[in-house]
């Protein structure tokens, strides 16, 4: 192990977007990050931390929550300590749903969506879910433990055609979407 190399430690996952016009119904989108064990990294989550909810040893947590992006600044705001993560964990996808309760909503009809992945001060990414206007969730990031136990980031944008409930189960296998 290189000993200067520190690898990810906390990570800030941001969602925004504007309110839906008057008299639409509200758009709502919602973080989601799923556990996998060293022993199935591909394919069932041990767990999913989403709204009301967190990881059960505290290290996932989602600091903020809006159901219609009024918002001041970032709406959805969640917090990955991964560096405390248990060692039993060798991965997290993190992905974002659109809430389907006023029927099929998908990214296109999102105004002015914006995500940023930082560590710190360090933005990791930063994008506008345009590579996914059709879908109605997305991947937006994959976090790995190396051999060396360290956190690597990796993004994965990649769109799915699922409501929240099922998004959480199958995001984490690439063949799912």
């Amino acid at each position: 192990m290189n000993g200067l190399n520190k690898g990810i430690s906390k990570v800030e996952v941001s969602v925004k977007w504007d309110p839906s016009p008057t008299g639409e119904p509200a758009i709502d989108l919602d973080i989601v990050a799923a556990t996998y064990l060293a022993t199935d990294t591909q394919e069932d989550p041990d767990y999913v931390v989403h709204f009301g909810s967190r990881s059960p040893d505290g290290t996932i947590y989602l600091n903020r929550d809006s159901k219609d992006g009024k918002g001041f600044g970032w709406d959805e705001v969640m917090t990955l300590e991964l560096s405390r993560l248990n060692k039993r964990y060798a991965r997290v996808m993190v992905g974002v749903a659109i809430q389907q309760r006023t029927g099929r909503r998908t990214f296109v009809g999102v105004t002015n969506p914006a995500l940023r992945i930082r560590e710190g001060y360090t933005v990791l990414s930063e994008g506008d879910f345009g590579a996914v206007l059709g879908a109605t969730a997305t991947t937006v990031a994959e976090f790995v433990r190396d051999d060396s136990g360290e956190w690597t980031f990796r993004p994965a944008v990649q769109g799915f055609d699922a409501d929240p409930a099922t998004f959480a189960r199958i995001m984490g296998n690439a063949d799912a979407s």
